[in-house]
């Protein structure tokens, strides 16, 4: 079942454009939805296993920077371009994750560790206001003055061409995530979590364990910030690197639920319409009013729906089958 839910959710939504006149700000929405559900699975596959980082803005603006980047000021082809910015978030997560695991820096000391990361990101990027344009942010120089469609840019004018391409995106990461759900790696995972000593003396190498699962939720999510940056052809450090981003992808993972395939995709469409709806109430009236809600409303969820939206409906659903059994 969990192998048919993504595949069927990924048919009906490809019918959607075909058999609907859909307008253009509701494809934009259901794009986004599907990039960010891409992201938030990315951090899932590693925040599961208790692995808490706040730092994959940092994974997340590499991506997107690096893809720009090369392709403004060197010429390079986003095809090229952004398996050498995935290959750069790979080893700035090496960096930061080895050390960490090969000295047994876990829980808050290893979330720090990460948002400490993250920030250095940004400012780096910040920094860099001649190549980046700083906290302005840059736009990936255009390839359809001639046409529709730019292949060697990655470049398309037509929604419905990025609709398709995320949807194809966000399932390749819900497969992932059932790939590791069902691997080898989860159990070393998992064993390690409980006690990292007793895991070692069963033959578990922890700390291989611990950054396989790190680098494959980097290089999932720069691949994110690559796919991100080329559909909005507009990027700037708030908006793909930075504290900001990261506490968002934790909050909408936790509000989704962090222990179910489809969680993260959920937490996309809730933050999503969330946000829609105080841009459309408020506007930009009451600043960072959006960062506050989001802070309050993760204490809420931790404290009250730990399982996230859909991890409770389907305990709840669990539940129900379980009474007329017993009765």
């Amino acid at each position: 079942m969990d192998l048919w839910a993504p595949i069927g959710i990924a048919l009906v939504l490809a019918i959607v454009p075909l058999a609907t006149t859909i307008g253009e700000y509701h494809l934009h929405l259901l794009i986004l939805m599907l990039l960010w559900g891409f992201v938030y699975t990315s951090w899932s596959v590693m925040g599961r296993f208790g692995l808490v980082s706040l730092g994959h803005g940092a994974f997340l603006g590499i991506g997107a920077y690096g893809v720009t980047l090369l392709w403004n000021h060197f010429g390079l082809s986003p095809w090229l371009g952004a398996p050498l910015s995935i290959a750069a978030a790979a080893l700035f997560a090496l960096v930061i994750g080895w050390p960490c695991f090969r000295f047994r820096i876990t829980g808050h000391y290893f979330a720090l560790v990460t948002l400490a990361a993250t920030e250095i990101v940004r400012l780096v990027i910040v920094a860099l206001r001649d190549l980046t344009g700083g906290s302005l942010g840059m736009t990936p120089r255009t390839a359809l003055a001639e046409g529709p469609v730019s292949l060697w840019a990655l470049q398309f004018a037509a929604k419905e061409v990025w609709f398709y391409i995320a949807l194809l995106v966000w399932l390749g990461g819900v497969f992932v995530w059932r790939a590791v759900d069902r691997s080898m790696l989860r159990y070393a995972l998992e064993a390690a979590g409980q006690d990292e000593d007793a895991a070692a003396s069963i033959g578990v190498d922890v700390t291989r364990a611990k950054l396989t699962i790190t680098l494959l939720s980097a290089v999932m999510t720069a691949a994110g910030g690559v796919f991100y940056a080329q559909y909005q052809l507009y990027i700037a450090p708030e908006t793909v690197s930075g504290i900001g981003i990261s506490l968002q992808i934790v909050f909408a993972v936790i509000a989704g639920g962090m222990f179910v395939q489809l969680g993260p995709t959920v937490g996309a469409v809730f933050t999503l319409a969330l946000s829609e709806s105080l841009r459309v109430a408020i506007g930009h009236t009451i600043p960072s009013l959006d960062g506050l809600i989001y802070g309050f409303l993760l204490v809420l969820f931790i404290i009250y729906m730990p399982r996230g939206i859909l991890g409770q409906a389907i305990a709840l659903a669990q539940r129900r089958r379980l009474v007329p059994a017993t009765g």
